[in-house]
């Protein structure tokens, strides 16, 4: 099976190597793949690395593309423009792949799957004590998300995948991806791909890593931008989003709307039943952040330092991000729908 191996980057000198070394150390026969690499208008090294690599390779074709869009899924789409292997797969430009990583999709395509991925747990680069209760925080269930692709559910159909790899006849039947969409595209086109029909297994021997933020700054605007574009795809497709991805907001309404409450309390005591449901989401908050925390402390690998007792305030941060980042998205939802008509 001839198999296209897709990389999107933008800004990435300092990463792109890892991801494209993983790629050559691939055990799948060289001959049988073809990569395609897609730089967003990069202002740094990237693109020439990308050349670097497309010059010395050794694989049946390597392309070098152009995304003059810079978003995702102008990417991707400019790569299922011009791929041409029997199936592709998606490979973040953050991500770490095994040598099998290749080999062992490609079984399970040939087995008759249409689409298929695995899990995708989280590295540290140069770890730290920091860096290492960082990393608690993102992998938490508590503190990121409940994703299959993060918590490994054993064999089983689910409904989106990270580092997913797709027969050709996949985007052939459904489209390529929705380029107004810069975070979410992934839960578009997946909830897109089940309603033709199509199902999305999870096959637990496939795994790749992805390298988590390094910085508290900088996971912080991750999970901002992840809950702006919640907001915003809940005005394209609402269906291809759970539950679980309003409940940072959820949360932040809750506290939005406890603050004239508390107010009112305080200068009328006779309504003190809003300073108690107050004090009651408080304290269950705070008691659920610090059972996760000590349970992602005992369950963690890594040794135990001082950093871990931050966990807790690390959750509240994370989810104040998230939250605030899909408020921001709903206000700006009316003028966004405008603008993408």
């Amino acid at each position: 099976m001839r198999i296209t191996v897709c990389v999107i980057a933008y800004n990435e000198e300092k990463t792109i190597r890892g991801i494209l070394q993983d790629i050559d150390a691939q055990d799948y026969d060289h001959s049988m793949m073809e990569i395609i690499l897609v730089d967003s208008a990069s202002t740094d090294g990237t693109k020439a690395i990308m050349e670097e690599f497309a010059i010395s390779s050794d694989y049946s074709r390597v392309q070098v593309l152009d995304n003059p869009k810079r978003t995702l899924p102008c990417g991707w789409n400019v790569a299922l423009s011009a791929y041409t292997g029997e199936a592709i797969i998606k490979v973040d430009a953050h991500a770490s792949i095994p040598k099998d990583f290749v080999s062992k999709n490609v079984i399970w395509l040939k087995s008759g799957e249409n689409i298929v991925g695995g899990e995708r747990p989280n590295i540290v680069d140069n770890p730290t004590d920091w860096k290492n209760t960082l990393y608690l925080a993102e992998t938490s269930m508590f503190g990121s998300s409940i994703a299959p692709y993060r918590n490994n559910p054993g064999m089983s159909y689910v409904n989106s995948l990270f580092h997913a790899a797709y027969r050709r006849e996949v985007f052939e039947d459904v489209g390529g991806f929705n380029e107004h969409l810069a975070r979410t595209e992934d839960n578009e086109i997946h909830y897109r791909m089940r309603l033709a029909g199509y199902k999305l297994l999870f096959a637990p021997d496939i795994r790749s890593y992805q390298h988590i933020r390094g910085t508290l700054g900088s996971m912080l605007r991750q999970k901002y931008q992840n809950g702006y574009w919640i907001g915003l795809t809940t005005g394209v497709c609402p269906k291809c989003l759970s539950l679980y991805h309003y409940v940072p907001f959820l949360f932040v309404l809750a506290i939005i709307l406890s603050v004239p409450g508390t107010v009112i309390n305080a200068l009328l005591p006779l309504y003190n039943v809003v300073g108690l449901l107050t004090g009651i989401m408080w304290g269950l908050y705070w008691l659920l952040a610090i059972v996760m925390a000590v349970f992602a402390v005992v369950k963690a690998k890594e040794k135990r330092n001082i950093t871990n007792l931050c966990l807790p305030f690390l959750f509240l941060m994370l989810h104040m991000s998230y939250g605030v980042g899909t408020l921001v998205g709903f206000i700006k939802l009316p003028k966004w729908l405008k603008g993408i008509k």
